[in-house]
């Protein structure tokens, strides 16, 4: 019946309502519409780009120290922070046992040390540092704010783009947090 049809993995066959059969005559109406794939895929894709460019943030928008602190996690669960005072966002600062002088140089070879990262801007006592997925390629942001008095480093890690973040944030935290013990034992062993 249907001889120069195109194979299935091309097309998707939508059915079509009863009131297309109105217009039929002498049965040579097909029943089914077909709707090449491509077309459904780029169709997708932009509706995607669309959905997602509505959850993007400015880029360094709520970035930075303000009153001395890191700047407030937002209200999605997409962001940590060692200074916020929701539970749901706080993760635990970094701490180091002793005063050491190259302090920074330490958190700069932790930062170092892990993959797709690039150091932005630092200033005595702050690094913003951003850090990009391997499968999507978003770009998270990741700021320190160092505490020598109370040999502490402060830590505020946020995505820019979508809802929520599925724990990416916690873990790469609590990754940058035994990096950071590592090499602050071998800096200290020397």
């Amino acid at each position: 019946m249907f001889r120069n049809r195109p194979s299935p993995k091309h097309l998707q066959i939508i059915p079509v309502t009863p009131m297309d059969f109105d217009s039929c005559k002498n049965n040579h109406c097909r029943t089914e519409r077909t709707i090449p794939l491509k077309r459904q895929n780029t169709i997708t894709v932009l509706l995607f780009l669309l959905m997602i460019s509505g959850c993007t943030s400015d880029r360094y928008g709520n970035l930075g120290i303000k009153n001395g602190r890191l700047s407030a996690c937002p209200d999605t669960p997409n962001c940590v922070s060692s200074q916020s005072t929701r539970k749901s966002d706080y993760i635990d600062p970094i701490h180091w046992p002793q005063n050491v002088p190259d302090i920074k140089n330490i958190l700069f070879d932790t930062i170092n040390a892990m993959r797709r990262t690039r150091i932005v801007s630092h200033d005595k006592n702050y690094v913003h540092v951003e850090f990009t997925t391997a499968l999507l390629r978003f770009v998270d942001d990741v700021e320190f704010l160092i505490d020598e008095k109370n040999r502490t480093i402060h830590v505020r890690s946020a995505s820019r783009v979508g809802y929520s973040d599925l724990g990416v944030n916690r873990k790469r935290v609590e990754e940058i947090r035994k990096t950071f013990s590592r090499l602050f034992t071998k800096a200290t062993r020397k």
